[in-house]
Order: structure tokens, then C-alpha cells, then sequence
């Protein structure tokens, strides 16, 4: 006391006169003294209770020892994870705890709790007098029962993870409330195991630290996959990690695995009414694959439309709504589960597309050329520009139309195989033979029709999006060089090199004019880079647009 004295009255003097009972004796100030003081002062905090029996639990995530009143303990393969996190956070984050912790909630089942214990027995009734609080019946005031200082004591709340009876393979594990008690009857639970220290020794903390390196180079790892209950503890702490604003613990090299992770994690958000916390986080995880995660929507589309929708991640659900779109009907099935809007949302927008395509072919029909006095061509004032107007129509029907069905067998192949008997199948082969040779001429006319069709290479499968793109493309990408040069060559007569060079440039002429037509249609709003995937790029259209009110949630 006389040290703490003469060190306040050192560091602030005042007037002997205020304090007039007391005698002071000043002293000059001695360096080691200060020095002693100070290095006392400096270290104290820094005491080390190792060895000793007292014990200061957590109050951190995962558990707040000294805030938290809510209990949850999730256990799943043999393994047990118990958190102690606080009620506000949790009704802030989740419709289902703000539900199961509320007033009206937790009366009843203080009440159920109370008469559980009064028809356990006479003990149960002393005990349920002594600890549990009587509820009034407006439930606004809790009455005080172990001691009168006690206006308002604090509720607790304890979940455990059931898995629903017997059959686990097919129940969904949830949590349940096993109680809700006030603070005075909260049982203190033993502090959770703690590693030991290293000793103080060098040499054995550097033998220890040799023998594990040599262990951990000449062992092999057993490491196992993770089993289906352990990502449920996974999925579980990741919850309560972006409750309380910390990241989760999801792939970020592997995107495959990264989107079967976020996909269990939206499932358990969504059954705990916690998707507008869990969504941010799981869009700004998956952000982070950039052109992969473009890639990979464009494999998948269905679901990451429905990861999107959940995740309510704008960019994804954009972006696998235009790919979804394009290729409609081909996903219908696997969008099973989705709500009435969004399927709302993709029949507008595919009826939307149907119509600019609609728009954009009439236009391309319609497209001609004209001579110098501006009439239209036609056979009788410029033979050749009709001819090019004819093969430019032609190969767009050819390549937007589906292919014609196949042609049937005759009837007297069909009559031999099905109706005749084995006996007279030869006799009606022969007859067929006969009446072949008969006609020479009929033969002879058809194969010369076939010669004076025009020798165009097979169009490919009829896919809007590549025909479409073909166009957008014009130059040499269709109707090139060799295949005009063949198709005047079935005139020979009337082939020359001038009249290959104005045929190519009216054809030209007519690629410019449908390059203008279908730009409409060649928009592309994917973040996808479709310079990258080669040819003609996707066998779909991508000019669907979302805008600012399409959006489902």
C-alpha cells in the first residue's frame, strides 16, 4: 500500500494542504526500484498457469462458454461435434431457430417439460418445484424460484441431430429440441479435452520432432474418403460458420467437388430456412472458378439453373438460364422440382426466342438481288443472278428445315417379306427383275436427273444455332469457292472464269444482306467465351437476355 501510495503521489503531486492528516515523505526516485516495479507491472500478465487446476473455457466460435444458451450437438459415424452459440444469431439467420426459440415455442415446451416431471413420481414433482420457473399464463413474466434476486432468469436451449428411427438410409437427419431450461438449472458440462504441452526439454522436443518427420516420409498415408456422415458434419459446420460470418470450408481447386458441396450445403440451408444467408456465400465461392465455372454451366445447365435459384446467384442462374433456353426442350426433365415461376420464366423466354427466329428467317427468304435499273432478278433480265438467288434459298432451306422421312419400301418387297409365303418370295424377287429390265429407259432418265441435280456436299444436322451462326460468319463458311465452281459446271456450256467471278460476287452480295438479318440473333450475352470452343461454337442460340425484372426470387 505505502509503494502504490508514493507511486500515485509521484506521478500527480498535489498540495500538502488537502490532505492535512496525512505525512508524506518524499523520496528521490530510485531507478532499480522503478525498474523492478515496472518489469513487475510488465510481466504479471504473462504468469503461466500450467499445472495448475484451474480451468477458463472458450468463448469463441465454435464455443462461447460464457455468452452462448443454445446447444447443439451433431453426431453422425461415431463422431461428435457440440457447439455453443448464441440464440440471436441463430433467429437472425434461420426461420426454423427463430420458430423453435421463440416465446411461445419455449412456453410449451417448458410446460410439456413440467408435466413430463409431475407424472414421473414424488421426486420428480420436489424436483420440478425446486428447479424448473412457473410461467404465467399471459407467458410475459417468469417468476423467480431458487432466490429472490433473480428477476429474469435466462433461458437455455439444447439440439441434438436425429436421424428419424430405424432406418437411416432413408430418413433425412434434423435437429430437435431436447429442452429449454432457465440459466439456474443449466448443468455445467466438463471442459473439452485439451492436448498436452511439449515438455520444456530441447532435446526431447527435437528428438520428438526428428522421429515425426522420419515417420511421416517412410509412412504412407491411409487417408480414406470422407464417409456420407462426415459430410453431414461438414455441411453442419459450415451452416454455423457463415452464421457467424466466417468462410466455409468448400473445395476451391476441384470444381466438380466445390459444386457437390455447395449443393448438400443449400439443401440443409433450405431446410433450416437460412438460403438468403448461405446463398452469398456459396455465389461468391463458386465466382471464384471464373472460365471454368462457365464451362461447366454449359455442360450441366439444369442444375446449375436450380443452384442458382437456390443460391439466388444471379450470374448463375443467368447464365444457365440462356443455355437452358437454347436448348429447349432438351433439360425439361431434369427441371423437375422447381418452382411454377421459374418454368413460367423459361416458357417466355423460349416462346421470345421462337418468335425472333420466326422474324429473322421470313426476312432471309425475302432476301433477293436487283439489276441496275433496281428491278428484282428473274430469269428473263439476268439469268445468272437468279440462279445465285436459287442456290442461296435452296441451301437455307436445305439447312433449316428437318430432314424428310424416310422413303418407304415397295410394295412389292413389302408384299414378298410380309404376306407372300417362303414359296413364292423367289418367284415375286424374279418378277421385280423382269419389269427392271423391261424399262431401260425410266432408269436411264432417273440417274440422268440425279446428274443434273446439284452436287452439294450433305448438309450437316439441321442445329439452328450453327446455321444461324453459319450466316452471321458469311465469307467462305458456306457456299465457298469449290461449291460454286461445281455447281456451274453442271452447264458447261455456259461456265467460263467471268462468269465465276460475278457469280461469287452476287453471292456475296446475298451473304452481306443475311449477315445484316440475322445479327439480331447473334448476340451472345453468356460469359462464356464462345471464340474458344471452335467451328461453328454451340448448336443453340444464346441471344436470351434476363432482364432486371425476370428474376424469380
Amino acid at each position: 500500500m505505502t509503494a502504490t501510495a508514493s507511486a500515485y503521489d509521484l506521478s500527480s503531486p498535489l498540495p500538502h494542504k488537502q490532505y492535512p492528516d496525512r505525512t508524506l515523505v518524499r523520496r528521490p526516485p530510485s531507478v532499480s526500484s522503478r525498474s523492478a516495479a515496472t518489469t513487475t507491472r510488465r510481466h504479471r500478465s504473462h504468469r503461466s498457469h500450467h499445472g495448475g487446476s484451474s480451468y477458463l473455457p472458450q468463448n469463441e466460435f465454435p464455443l462461447f462458454s460464457h455468452t452462448g444458451d443454445v446447444e447443439i450437438a451433431v453426431a453422425a459415424d461415431g463422431q461428435e461435434k457440440r457447439y455453443m452459440l448464441h440464440r440471436l444469431i441463430l433467429a437472425q439467420c434461420s426461420g426454423f431457430f427463430e420458430a423453435s426459440t421463440s416465446e411461445q415455442w419455449s412456453r410449451a415446451q417448458a410446460q410439456a417439460q413440467a408435466q413430463a416431471q409431475l407424472q414421473a413420481g414424488p421426486g420428480g414433482g420436489q424436483g420440478h418445484e425446486r428447479r424448473l420457473a412457473v410461467i404465467g399464463e399471459e407467458g410475459s413474466q417468469v417468476s423467480r424460484t431458487r432466490s429472490s434476486s433473480e428477476s429474469s432468469p435466462k433461458m437455455f436451449w439444447r439440439y441434438e441431430l436425429d436421424w428419424g428411427g430405424d432406418n437411416q438410409d432413408d430418413e433425412v437427419p434434423m435437429l430437435i429440441q431436447k429442452s429449454s431450461l432457465f440459466g439456474a438449472d443449466r448443468a455445467p458440462r466438463p471442459p473439452p479435452a485439451r492436448s498436452k504441452p511439449a515438455p520444456s526439454s530441447t532435446s526431447s522436443s527435437l528428438f520428438r520432432s526428428i522421429s515425426a518427420m522420419q515417420s511421416a516420409i517412410h509412412m504412407p498415408s491411409s487417408k480414406s474418403a470422407p464417409s456420407p456422415d462426415s459430410e453431414i458434419i461438414r455441411d453442419y459446420d459450415n451452416l454455423f460458420r457463415i452464421f457467424y460470418n466466417y468462410a466455409p470450408a468448400l473445395d476451391s481447386v476441384n470444381i466438380t467437388e466445390a459444386y457437390i458441396q455447395c449443393k448438400t450445403l443449400l439443401n440443409l440451408a433450405d431446410m433450416y430456412d437460412a438460403l438468403e444467408v448461405v446463398g452469398p456465400r456459396i455465389d461468391h465461392h463458386l465466382l471464384q472458378f471464373q472460365s471454368r465455372l462457365w464451362k461447366q454451366i454449359a455442360k450441366y445447365p439444369p442444375s446449375y439453373l436450380k443452384l442458382g435459384y437456390m443460391s439466388r446467384s444471379r450470374s448463375i442462374f443467368a447464365e444457365a438460364l440462356i443455355h437452358v433456353v437454347g436448348q429447349w426442350p432438351l433439360g425439361a426433365p431434369q427441371l423437375r422440382g422447381l418452382p411454377d415461376t421459374v418454368l413460367d420464366l423459361i416458357e417466355d423466354k423460349v416462346a421470345d426466342l421462337d418468335d425472333l427466329r420466326a422474324r429473322v428467317e421470313s426476312r432471309l427468304f425475302r432476301l433477293t438481288l436487283t439489276t441496275r435499273a433496281g428491278e428484282r432478278v428473274s430469269p428473263q433480265n439476268s439469268y445468272q443472278d437468279f440462279l445465285a438467288v436459287g442456290l442461296f434459298r435452296h441451301w437455307l432451306a436445305d439447312n433449316t428445315t428437318p430432314p424428310p422421312p424416310p422413303v418407304p419400301k415397295s410394295a412389292a418387297q413389302t408384299l414378298a417379306q410380309h404376306r407372300l409365303p417362303p414359296a413364292n418370295v423367289h418367284h415375286a424377287q424374279t418378277q421385280t427383275q423382269q419389269l427392271s429390265t423391261r424399262r431401260p429407259a425410266t432408269s436411264q432418265s432417273q440417274s440422268r436427273a440425279q446428274d443434273l441435280s446439284p452436287s452439294l456436299p450433305a448438309p450437316l444436322p439441321s442445329t439452328p444455332g450453327r446455321i444461324f451462326r453459319l450466316l452471321g460468319a458469311g465469307g467462305s463458311a458456306y457456299l465457298s469457292h469449290d461449291e460454286l465452281k461445281k455447281f456451274l459446271k453442271l452447264r458447261p456450256d455456259e461456265y467460263s472464269r467471268d462468269t465465276l467471278r460475278r457469280f461469287e460476287r452476287r453471292v456475296e452480295e446475298l451473304k452481306g444482306l443475311a449477315r445484316e438479318a440475322v445479327r439480331p440473333l447473334m448476340r451472345n450475352y453468356l460469359e462464356l467465351d464462345l471464340g474458344g470452343l471452335g467451328g461453328a461454337g454451340l448448336g443453340y442460340l444464346t441471344c436470351t437476355r434476363v432482364e432486371e425484372g425476370d428474376w424469380p426470387w
